[in-house]
């Protein structure tokens, strides 16, 4: 494989495999952009003059079936992750799926048996991209006792794309695409599980949807809405019984805001991921001095690369591994149970 051309099939074609996967791919040597299949013969056609993929397949299984494959890049929504994931590599192929991991904790789970029965792959989840240039640096400051002893772990991330009752729906509002995914909840909290090795002990969340039915858009039968428009989750951490505090919002107008704060002892984190500052303070100061992330330390978004290096130099998964994957989906289904069942806590660890 080190000196073989790596061919690499798409199975979906959306916004994000375009805007980062297909040129990620493309920056690499002896790696080629086999064939694609998207929703529609005429998407995927569209996708593989402007991108410069080879062939054309009209269904995934033909992808995973075509034998000249090496590996599968997985662009769909969640809903197909786990039927796709599993039939990849039970065809023998490698994986780099989409995130959101899957719909919820027990196709994750079934993803991550697939995966152990087949170590000789590489299976890989996208990662959420916001720190990627500041979590070595986070990690070595909480290592270092720069905090102290964790009190809070708090994050929030609104905006106001579903503010509207007229605002058109969209898939990652449609539970039958996006599971138990709920806004940017899962995505914020594998960023939060990258710098503290703990898991939430208890928690407990309440959510609305403010608009019951939405239509797509050139769609002329409306859609029920189940997924929260508004989120938010309290909870303890096992280890450090810090508290956890998250909030998430599409109804919130104005200015956007993502920011996650590690609160300690000693001193506090603030990362602004809009702003990509990261600033601390002394326990008690109200200065804030932002910190100098080093060039060394400063990685940036190597997503394909990292995928194809641990093809041919057998290099562990670090960003994003199938058990990390599977700790944030568990994180989603306790959530997930804490709002079936009018925001009762819910404790770790899940059956």
């Amino acid at each position: 494989m080190e000196n073989q051309k790596l061919r690499i099939g798409f199975i979906g074609a959306g916004a994000n495999t375009r805007l980062t996967h297909i040129p990620g791919f493309h920056k690499l040597e002896n790696v080629e952009l086999s064939v694609v299949a998207n929703r529609s013969r005429a998407s995927a056609e569209k996708v593989a003059k402007q991108e410069g993929i080879k062939r054309v397949f009209d269904t995934w299984q033909e992808v995973i079936a075509d034998p000249s494959l090496d590996a599968i890049c997985i662009g769909t929504w969640p809903n197909m992750h786990a039927e796709l994931t599993i039939a990849a590599l039970e065809s023998g192929k490698h994986v780099l799926c989409e995130a959101r991991m899957a719909c919820n904790l027990e196709e994750a789970r079934r993803m991550s048996a697939a995966a152990q029965a087949h170590p000789e792959l590489v299976a890989q989840i996208v990662p959420a991209p916001f720190s990627l240039d500041f979590d070595a640096t986070i990690r070595e400051m909480i290592a270092a006792g720069k905090l102290g002893d964790l009190l809070e772990v708090r994050v929030v991330h609104t905006g106001g794309q579903s503010a509207s009752p007229d605002a058109p729906m969209t898939w990652r509002q449609d539970r039958s695409l996006s599971g138990n995914n709920t806004l940017t909840m899962g995505i914020m909290h594998e960023t939060v599980q990258r710098w503290v090795a703990d898991e939430p002990e208890w928690l407990i969340a309440d959510g609305a949807v403010f608009q019951a039915t939405r239509q797509y858009p050139d769609a002329t039968n409306t859609v029920k809405v189940e997924v929260p428009d508004s989120l938010s989750v309290l909870g303890r951490l096992g280890k450090s019984h810090a508290r956890l505090m998250y909030h998430f919002s599409g109804v919130e107008s104005g200015k956007s805001r993502m920011e996650f704060r590690l609160n300690g002892s000693m001193g506090a984190l603030r990362f602004d991921a809009f702003q990509k500052q990261l600033l601390f303070s002394e326990a008690g100061s109200t200065e804030e001095t932002k910190i100098t992330i080093a060039r060394g330390q400063s990685r940036g978004w190597q997503v394909e690369a990292d995928f194809v290096r641990s093809l041919r130099e057998h290099v562990p998964v670090e960003l994003t591994s199938f058990e990390q994957g599977v700790r944030y989906m568990a994180f989603t289904e306790m959530v997930a149970e804490s709002l079936a069942n009018e925001s009762a806590r819910v404790f770790w660890p899940l059956s």
